[in-house]
């Protein structure tokens, strides 16, 4: 009784090693470019907070004399909008820089990634290392790079202005003036406006300095037939 006993308890911790390496190995980052997999599709054991629901992506009626295609992105109220047609748009949450971080202008997508590296620039570095925290020159992409899942570099008259459209690990930020100019998303909506938002994109960033001009835009609200039926 005791022998076979034995073998049960041996069959069980053997059954715990194969499930525990699977699950490491699903977590493993995979090389740049490297497949469709997508990270956020991946349920993590301990789940990361979310930010309030009034965040979450969300098709809304939307007035604009902006084209269809063009991301409007109102740093005010935390909100970055995709304009899919008339009257309509696709609303979602957004991380914006803390104060004296905040920007305005017209900039356009020059340049995109998935799982980016992260190269903080020189001054971030140094500001961060005066309080005691040392930045890594490059970091490669995965899932504890601070840029996330995607990332939409925006430029200015063809030049990169630092400043980018990206995914992060700390989604509880979402609403929040938390970063240094750069705009952040959650990973699974990152990846959703970088499907659809090509190489050229208008992006039109309403801040601080009024560097936008005027934009005319009225967020009416959840477009409740979109959300029901799609489209």
């Amino acid at each position: 009784m005791k022998c076979h006993a034995g073998k049960l308890v041996a069959l069980g911790v053997a059954a715990t090693t194969l499930f525990a390496a699977a699950n490491a190995s699903a977590f493993t980052p995979t090389e740049p470019g490297g497949g469709a997999v997508k990270r956020s599709d991946i349920v993590l054991a301990a789940q990361q907070k979310k930010p309030p629901k009034k965040y979450w992506r969300t098709k809304v009626r939307f007035r604009t004399e902006e084209a269809p295609g063009t991301i409007i992105i109102d740093t005010n109220s935390k909100f970055l909008y995709y304009i899919d047609g008339p009257n309509r748009a696709t609303r979602y949450g957004i991380g914006v820089g803390r104060e004296g971080f905040g920007w305005s202008g017209i900039v356009k997508v020059g340049r995109k990634a998935e799982w980016p590296s992260w190269t903080p620039p020189a001054e971030m570095r140094a500001r961060e290392a005066a309080k005691g925290r040392i930045l890594p020159i490059t970091q490669e992409g995965g899932i504890d790079n601070p840029l996330g899942a995607r990332a939409l570099y925006l430029y200015k008259g063809g030049r990169d202005t630092i400043f980018r459209i990206h995914g992060t690990n700390q989604p509880w930020t979402i609403g929040q003036n938390m970063s240094s100019g750069c705009i952040r998303m959650m990973n699974a909506d990152v990846e959703h406006l970088y499907d659809r938002a090509p190489i050229g994109t208008k992006v039109i960033v309403i801040g601080p300095g009024n560097k936008q001009g005027d934009v005319s835009f009225d967020d009416r609200g959840v477009d409740i037939l979109r959300e029901i039926f799609g489209g």
